[in-house]
């Protein structure tokens, strides 16, 4: 079910201009991290595409800020290509553990084309990651199938990451009820670390933007209204040259770049979308 707007204002805990806001990605204790995630960021492993997209995501930053630490148990949620499992993996390999939660690989007649697309994409994944152990080490798999996670026990991780899948869960209608799967996932205390492309705030009851953005006290309300409690935002991932306002909403930016070569330097010149960066914690009582 989505929130509306006006009821957004009504149950955010307290208004966006008093959230805690962090122009630095974590506090200090977590900064010993920082320079081996960098370093992981860069590895020549990685695809030199992939390395390039560093100066827009922010990996080292956005991990740091939401308190990774090497010896979590920790569930990346639809990882896609595996973007961001290049960093956690060999991160987490030797004292903690990475679970991906992946498309079903069922491809039966209900199913619909966009979770057969991903599923392939899923699958490709999980080929990478078994030729590459040394790599990536041993990774285990669920099924997130919104807003049902499958083989999943509740309470199981340290900290959940997900990374520009909200605004789908949104456009699918269970952007609630998947938060719910995701805070029953973690253990009391654990974090859910959320980035996902920001809308343009108008005023304090309506934002504005095409297709694929969400509005930042929208998420939060969203989060909160199922248990989370929010820690900190970071504007690590904002992008001032944004204007949301595209043909092809958010896709028509890199990396997807749906207008093809229409005006595309354009496009590459503003980067990849506004992002915001949510820190949100399951509450320990």
């Amino acid at each position: 079910m989505k929130l509306n707007i006006k009821t957004i204002i009504n149950t955010v805990l307290f208004p966006v201009t008093l959230i805690i806001a962090s122009s630095a990605y974590a506090d200090m204790s977590q900064q010993k991290y920082f320079s081996e995630l960098e370093s992981i960021a860069n590895d020549s492993f990685r695809s030199e595409e992939n390395i390039q997209r560093n100066a827009f995501r922010h990996p080292a930053e956005t991990l740091t800020f939401f308190g990774l630490e090497p010896q979590m148990s920790v569930l990346e949620v639809w990882p896609s290509k595996g973007w961001y499992t290049e960093i956690l993996a060999p991160f987490l390999k030797t004292n903690g553990k990475l679970t991906l939660a992946q498309f079903s690989q069922d491809t039966g007649e209900f199913r619909n084309e966009r979770s057969v697309f991903w599923a392939k994409i899923s699958a490709k994944l999980q080929q990478q990651i078994e030729e590459n152990t040394d790599y990536f080490g041993q990774v285990s798999l669920v099924e997130l199938e919104p807003p049902l996670l499958v083989n999943a026990t509740t309470e199981q991780f340290d900290m959940v990451l997900s990374f520009r899948n909200a605004h789908i869960w949104n456009e699918d209608g269970h952007l609630q009820a998947t938060l719910q799967t995701l805070f029953n996932a973690l253990k009391p205390g654990g974090i859910l670390g959320m980035v996902e492309h920001r809308a343009s705030r108008l005023s304090d009851i309506a934002s504005s933007a095409s297709n694929g953005y969400l509005d930042e006290a929208y998420v939060i309300a969203a989060a909160q209204s199922v248990g989370f409690e929010l820690v900190a935002t970071s504007e690590v991932n904002a992008n001032p040259l944004d204007s949301k306002n595209y043909p092809r909403g958010v896709y028509t930016l890199p990396p997807t770049l749906a207008m093809g070569a229409e005006d595309k330097d354009y496009y590459v010149a503003i980067g990849e979308s506004d992002r915001m960066t949510l820190k949100l914690r399951k509450p320990i009582e």
